[in-house]
């Protein structure tokens, strides 16, 4: 019997985030690369939800989460296009919970968590997953969320609301996200898609005109505030010398600001086609293909905002709950982008494909 006797590779990995930490938690999968993290000690993130749908890659994920749905709804002023999924439910997971577990997982399979960043010579890997730069002008998503305790009945907990427009659409592609934990809590979100960041009154203000005019709750309590800020986009890495990983290595889908899947499956695929004596294969989650597809889908937002409720109302009604999941994981095959391209306003989309957003703003 031959043993192997590849030297073990040193990977250390910069920045102790959701991509750090989830690829710390799977070093007993890598036994030929020794994982470290470079984690200086600073403020710990606020909590926040991430959301994703529930796929092959996502396991772990899929079992911690607070809550799942099997249905979930777009809605316009002039449509509601309700999806249904056993096979693909929409998850929603912790932040905190989700760190937290990934860390005592690392730290069981022996990952050690250090301040500052050694170089090993004569080869080591090095993994960059610090915040990418952010051009000026960029497309962002940008959204304030309130976690709401109401009396029992007040939301139906087997459906979650994933896109709202009956909301204020003069700043830009806006829409209320509405998660319902149970009957009587639910977290709501004002989410916009823009260049520009606006004064926290006007996401709570459409939170609260949501509650009221469209959930008709008279009374609640607000338990617990997140926000957060997304770029959409393809970013430069943070430092041009090193590899990235997570945002920085490309995760984050520019059409829809989804990160948490994508930084999943960045990594599930560096795992499975790990080689002994050679680096981690990280590569960006996303083709070439569908890349070109966002560039052109953002230039319309830019351009024609207030086509979002139709453009995606449209898209849900022509997808099954199963295509539309699989669509927006980034596994949907030809057969499930000719029905998304079918669906579009054709106008706007071919001037996208002759003026796509601008290379200076997509990298």
């Amino acid at each position: 019997m031959s043993v192997d006797k590849t030297p073990s590779m040193p990977v250390s990995v910069i920045g102790a985030g959701c991509a750090g930490l989830s690829l710390a938690a799977r070093a007993a999968e890598l036994p030929n690369h020794s994982i470290s993290l470079i984690a200086p000690h600073g403020e710990t993130p606020a909590d926040h939800i991430w959301g994703f749908w529930a796929m092959p890659w996502l396991h772990a994920a899929t079992s911690a989460a607070r809550t799942q749905w099997t249905q979930w709804r777009i809605i316009s002023a002039d449509h509601n296009i309700l999806h249904q999924s056993d096979t693909h439910p929409y998850c929603a997971i912790h932040r905190h919970r989700w760190l937290q577990e990934c860390e005592k997982k690392a730290r069981a399979n022996g990952v050690p968590f250090e301040p500052e960043l050694v170089v090993q010579a004569p080869v080591q890997q090095i993994l960059d997953s610090r915040p990418p730069p952010v051009p000026d002008g960029m497309m962002l998503q940008h959204f304030v969320g309130w976690e709401v305790t109401a009396p029992a009945g007040s939301f139906d907990p087997t459906t979650a609301i994933l896109m709202d427009y009956r909301c204020d659409q003069s700043q830009g592609m806006h829409f209320i996200y509405c998660l319902p934990f149970s009957d009587c809590q639910a977290l709501i979100e004002s989410t916009l898609f823009s260049p520009e960041l606006l004064p926290s009154g006007f996401y709570e203000t459409a939170i609260s005109d949501y509650v009221t005019m469209i959930c008709k709750l008279p009374e609640y309590e607000v338990s617990r505030r997140e926000s957060g800020v997304i770029p959409l986009g393809v970013l430069g890495r943070h430092d041009p010398g090193l590899a990235g990983i997570g945002a920085n290595g490309g995760a984050i889908r520019p059409s829809s600001g989804y990160a948490f899947s994508f930084i999943q499956k960045q990594i599930a695929h560096a795992v499975t086609h790990a080689v002994a004596g050679k680096p981690l294969p990280v590569g960006v989650p996303h083709s070439a293909f569908e890349l070109w597809m966002d560039r052109i889908f953002l230039a319309v937002l830019r351009r024609r905002p207030d086509l979002a409720p139709r453009i995606f109302t449209a898209m849900a009604a022509a997808l099954t709950g199963d295509e539309f999941a699989i669509f927006l994981s980034g596994e949907a095959g030809a057969k499930i982008w000719l029905k998304v391209i079918m669906a579009m306003p054709k106008l706007p989309f071919l001037r996208g494909l002759f003026h796509p957003e601008p290379k200076a703003l997509a990298s």
